[in-house]
């Protein structure tokens, strides 16, 4: 058993709590990591605040990490200790129809008991102060160690930096695989993004990676403006500019709507709008943000008589195993941003400080 710290969500609605915790040993298939970096989500501070219908608490947090191998349990033969990877909050077991079909990345191998915050066996790995603390996502980043299933980690080249890789764990890959996995947007087309993000910026990279030739990004708030032209936006709005609907504006503005929208804030009523943004005929929108516990979206079912396409994504239809290293190598070689991603680095002990910071747009 490693005793060490962790930042722990006691209850809903509350700061995370830095502990001593107890992380017990792998059992079989099971591998535990080091935890080296670890970037805060929105989904993190989206089941901390008590919206998701699967949080349980208390839990560790935390789903973008990546680290060392420190100790595998029995019959794990694809990862040593000492190897360098990424957790995976989307496993890859290789087996199961989902991962065999080529038209899903959405592994449901342990995705009961991923959800009820425990391992495949359906216990806990994790204790503190006699009491059994849930996993998260499958993942529990927030700890300086994890026990994850053997499924649920992708090893990956050890010169890579993990306090910048961490992040291909969820937001950039999501992102950025929305755009060239989900929609597959074509040279020369235009796309419009909604919600600026560290998602909404990684769509951006995949459009321009693409060829797009448009890329319209929307948010309220202009700070994040610059950034966004710098990952390849073309120009920036904010719907608070205009007297009418955001999809009237963009209809107008590229004449008829854009080839391919992406909703990457979780606000049902923004995707309606993404959807009507789109063309005629063509348009495509992609939903990549999480809405909360029992929202429903809505439009006239005309738009999609009309021949636009409303379709969703999760981590960027990635099959995570497979192409987890395959990102970071793009990463490595300059394909792919990653660094620019990254505003503060903060202690483990400023934890909250940093969903502060992520709260505020910052």
């Amino acid at each position: 058993v490693i005793k060490c710290k962790a930042a722990i969500a006691w209850e809903a609605g509350k700061p995370l709590s830095l502990e001593e915790v107890e992380v017990a040993p792998p059992k079989a298939h099971e591998v535990r990591i080091k935890i080296v970096a670890t970037a805060v989500c929105h989904t993190d501070a989206y089941t901390l605040s008590g919206a998701d219908p699967e949080g349980c608490f208390p839990v560790i947090l935390g789903h973008e990490g990546a680290g060392i191998v420190e100790s595998v349990g029995e019959g794990v033969t694809k990862v040593k200790p000492g190897d360098t990877v990424i957790p995976l909050y989307i496993p890859q077991c290789g087996e199961c129809k989902f991962c065999k079909n080529p038209k899903t990345n959405l592994c449901q191998k342990i995705r009961i008991t991923q959800g009820k915050g425990l391992m495949p066996d359906g216990t806990s790995r994790f204790t503190c102060k006699g009491k059994q603390i849930y996993h998260f996502m499958g993942t529990s980043t927030f700890s300086e160690y994890s026990v994850v299933a053997d499924i649920s980690v992708a090893k990956i080249d050890p010169a890579a930096p993990l306090d910048k890789v961490c992040l291909l764990g969820c937001g950039i890959s999501t992102g950025y695989g929305a755009a060239v996995n989900t929609a597959k947007v074509e040279p020369g087309s235009t796309c419009a993004v909604f919600g600026l993000g560290g998602v909404g910026l990684a769509v951006i990279m995949g459009c321009k990676i693409a060829g797009a030739s448009r890329i319209i990004g929307i948010d309220i708030n202009k700070e994040k403006y610059a950034k966004a032209k710098e990952f390849g936006a073309t120009e920036c709005i904010s719907p608070q500019d205009f007297k009418k609907p955001i999809q009237e504006v963009l209809v107008e503005m590229t004449d008829g709507g854009v080839d391919y929208s992406f909703e990457c804030i979780g606000n049902v009523g923004v995707m309606r709008a993404a959807l009507e943004a789109c063309h005629k005929g063509w348009g495509v929108s992609v939903i990549v943000g999480v809405a909360g516990a029992g929202q429903e979206i809505s439009t006239r079912p005309f738009q999609l008589v009309t021949g636009r396409t409303w379709k969703g994504t999760a981590f960027g239809g990635w099959k995570s195993v497979d192409n987890v290293p395959k990102l970071v190598t793009d990463y490595m070689s300059k394909k792919i941003k990653v660094d620019e991603f990254v505003t503060h680095t903060l202690p483990f002990d400023k934890i909250n400080e940093a969903f502060e910071l992520m709260h505020t747009g910052k």
